[in-house]
């Protein structure tokens, strides 16, 4: 339970981040004098849910009674879905067969990315570890 908190804390806390450096980068760069209310409230709400759903869906990897292969299937499942539906209710991505072929060329790549260096990262951890433990030996 305290795992989770944390992870939805972090979530939720990246997910502002995100809105803010947007916000900064609307303003700043597509010269926008002023946001509409609405509009920012939906896409703040659409971000921090976004940085919570993305953070806590990582328990899925830690139930080792699952197979990586099937720990990633799951993991992908739900927050693709997850996305999908936060993004066209928010507006991200238009409610249309274009707008979700463009979302999914979009995402895929994006999560295989994420997905890989996660990965890397984890295995070389591991190869740390796993060094230690046989110098420890000697």
């Amino acid at each position: 339970m305290k795992r989770l908190l944390v992870r939805s804390f972090v979530g939720i806390c990246f997910g502002a981040l995100v809105m803010v450096l947007t916000c900064f980068g609307v303003i700043g760069i597509g010269g926008v004098q002023a946001l509409d209310s609405e509009i920012f409230v939906k896409n703040a709400i659409g971000c921090l849910l976004c940085g919570w759903f993305f953070s806590t869906a990582t328990i899925l990897f830690e139930i080792e009674k699952w197979s990586l292969l099937f720990q990633t299937t799951m993991h992908f499942l739900t927050v693709t879905i997850l996305y999908f539906l936060l993004s066209f209710f928010v507006g991200w991505i238009p409610f249309t067969i274009r707008g979700l072929m463009t979302g999914i060329a979009i995402f895929l790549p994006f999560y295989a990315i994420i997905w890989l260096s996660f990965y890397i990262y984890f295995r070389y951890q591991v190869k740390i570890l796993n060094d230690g433990l046989d110098n420890r030996g000697k």
